[in-house]
């Protein structure tokens, strides 16, 4: 509630306007001088000061500047009578924020209240927003120089020291896995376990006894009891690498966990309560999925709650320099080399190529010419990118696939074919879906997508 202090010496008067404001949900207190209006102001935080201008003793001008020595930030409202307008108006100049003419209405009095809260809310939220904007989040590990990266660290910043589960988003090599330990080392479990499992790595038939581990006897060869992923990570934090690939069996007992907190072994009856906090990744879209029906949708809002994506490293190249130096300093002193430098045309290679692995083909390019160099400094020569071989052309007489221009992504590309074939359909989306060869739910999602949400029609 924003707090209020009011200096009126006349009783009623300061009464009137306690109740008043009071039933507005204001957080009032009251003072009938202006030395015990000061003493309030220095043991509480208030956001609106109401003086009279007569005042016994210190009059309401010399309580302004006194408050100003105090507060320099809360606004302060004159209440004065008609006589002494000309010195409400040297008070405003030395200060104040507004006056108000007695006799007033109690209802002018609230107007002007709600507009001075309304000013001081909007200055707080733009000095916020100046601080925010002039900060430089640094985490260790982390290149992030870059106004994209920037706005990720920024996020990881807040929702860190929360309890809240964070879903990754990116391509492959993006950086993923660096942002879900910058989370826990970030938070209260810091001190807990990390604890990281790739969902995609591990055969599907034994994915469920890796995150829920199994008791003995639960099948073939348990010899003995095993706790699981999430065991091992209580108190601290699990980080589900490719949590798209997860199958539908184990997506319940993984939503289980979340709302929960408990689970059973695989071939055990008791059950477990665990105290972990969740951060999972995915390089694939998952709307789709749900879509296609392979991923739970109460999964996925339990999953979503803070999402995180992380751009790839062809939006954020002004990071390249920094990333390539903290590379070299891994790389550069093994195998009897002392490589500590890159010659500005093979940064130039770097910083015009596409990478589409991102940064960690980044990492492995840069290690790669760390050991074929033959000096201390990296040079074209030494840059070997893996550049993708030409497609095959098809034989004489027969019609090329069709491929995206160079210059074109691919969702640009696909876009483009989703807009023919409504051309070609005369605008009927249900023909448009069927020249696409998808459900008509398909197109319907491809084209919220596009930005052209469907009308309903046909």
């Amino acid at each position: 509630m924003p707090g209020i202090l009011i200096v009126e010496d006349e009783a009623k008067m300061q009464r009137l306007l306690q109740l008043s404001l009071s039933d507005e949900g204001y957080s009032v207190q009251t003072a009938s001088d202006a030395e015990s209006g000061l003493r309030l102001l220095r043991q509480s935080k208030f956001d609106l000061v109401i003086t009279d201008l007569k005042l016994p003793g210190m009059d309401g001008l010399e309580f302004l500047q006194a408050v100003k020595r105090t507060d320099g930030q809360v606004p302060v409202v004159l209440m004065t009578a008609f006589g002494t307008v000309e010195t409400a108006v040297q008070a405003m100049k030395a200060g104040a924020s507004d006056y108000v003419l007695k006799p007033f209405g109690l209802e002018e009095m609230k107007l002007v209240v709600k507009k001075e809260l309304n000013v001081r809310r909007l200055q707080d939220e733009n000095r916020d927003l100046r601080e925010a904007l002039g900060k430089r989040y640094e985490f260790k590990n982390i290149v992030a120089r870059s106004a994209k990266m920037q706005e990720v660290l920024a996020v990881v910043e807040r929702v860190a020291p929360t309890n809240s589960t964070v879903l990754l988003g990116g391509e492959s090599g993006a950086g993923k896995d660096m942002i879900a330990r910058a989370i826990h080392q970030h938070s209260r479990r810091a001190s807990g376990p990390f604890v990281k499992i790739n969902c995609a790595a591990i055969p599907e038939n034994l994915l469920e006894s890796e995150i829920f581990g199994y008791e003995k006897g639960a099948f073939t060869g348990a010899i003995t009891s095993k706790p699981g992923k999430f065991e091992l990570a209580d108190r601290g934090s699990i980080f589900l690498d490719e949590i798209g690939d997860v199958p539908p069996s184990i997506q319940v007992k993984l939503l289980r966990v979340l709302q929960e907190r408990e689970f059973e072994r695989l071939g055990g009856t008791k059950t477990l309560k665990v105290d972990v906090r969740l951060v999972a990744a995915t390089n694939r879209d998952l709307r789709v999925a749900l879509e296609q029906g392979t991923f739970r949708e109460d999964l996925y809002y339990r999953l979503n709650v803070v999402p995180i994506n992380i751009p790839p490293l062809r939006e954020h190249k002004e990071d390249i320099p920094d990333l390539v130096e903290v590379f070299l300093d891994r790389f550069g002193h093994g195998a009897g080399k002392n490589v500590s430098s890159i010659t500005p045309a093979a940064m130039k290679v770097l910083m015009e190529f596409h990478w589409p692995g991102n940064v960690r083909e980044l990492e492995n390019i840069v290690e790669r010419a760390v050991a074929l160099s033959s000096e201390d400094v990296i040079d074209v020569a030494d840059i070997r990118l893996d550049l993708s071989p030409s497609l095959p052309r098809p034989p004489a007489g027969e019609s090329e696939a069709p491929f995206p221009p160079a210059g074109v992504t691919l969702e640009q590309f696909e876009d483009e074919i989703i807009r023919e074939s409504l051309r070609r359909a005369g605008g009927n989306k249900s023909q448009a879906a069927r020249l696409l060869g998808l459900s008509r739910n398909a197109l319907r999602y491809r084209l919220s997508k596009m930005g052209m949400p469907d009308d309903g029609e046909s």
